[in-house]
C-alpha cells in the first residue's frame, strides 16, 4: 500500500469509528465493530508500528 492508501484506510477506520459510537442499533454497532477490526488488523499488516487511534 502507498501512503496515501495508508492514510485513507485511517480516515475509513475513524469515520467506522464514529458510525459505531453514534448507531443505536446493537447489530449494527456489532457489524461496524467487525468491519473496524478487520481493517485495522489489514493495516497493521502493511504499518506494524501501527496502534490505532490516538483519542
Amino acid at each position: 500500500m502507498t501512503e496515501h492508501q495508508l492514510r485513507e484506510q485511517e480516515c475509513q477506520i475513524a469515520r467506522y469509528r464514529r458510525l459505531e459510537r453514534e448507531v443505536t442499533d446493537p447489530l449494527a454497532a456489532c457489524l461496524l465493530h467487525g468491519i473496524v477490526e478487520e481493517l485495522e488488523a489489514e493495516l497493521r499488516k502493511e504499518r506494524p508500528d501501527w496502534h490505532g487511534p490516538r483519542d
